[in-house]
């Protein structure tokens, strides 16, 4: 299960962290390389409407409102590596609902 793609959209893919810090560690990857937040698309609706939807589609189908997560993203000198990209993490995680 941990080595699946999560999720491929138009603009995103979503999978398991191949080498996790947290109990549940999702990375979220523009499909565009995007070095950086800070070179992300101005205007782009579906763009960052895709990247939350799917942020919410995985809080639902796996609990993870219930005990708790995080939406991160890191920049500059704290980015281990050269491009945008966001962790969903979380210390436990839920039942998976079908």
């Amino acid at each position: 299960m941990k080595d699946r793609n999560l999720y491929e959209g138009s603009y995103w893919r979503a999978f398991y962290h191949p080498k996790p810090t947290y109990p549940w560690h999702i990375l979220i990857l523009p499909k565009s390389g995007i070095r950086s937040l800070t070179d992300a698309p101005n205007e782009s609706e579906a763009f960052y409407s895709e990247l939350f939807m799917i942020v919410k589609d995985l809080i639902e189908e796996f609990n993870l409102e219930a005990c708790g997560y995080r939406l991160i993203t890191n920049g500059g000198t704290n980015q281990g590596v050269p491009q945008c990209h966001w962790h969903l993490i979380s210390e436990s995680f839920g039942e998976i609902s079908d």
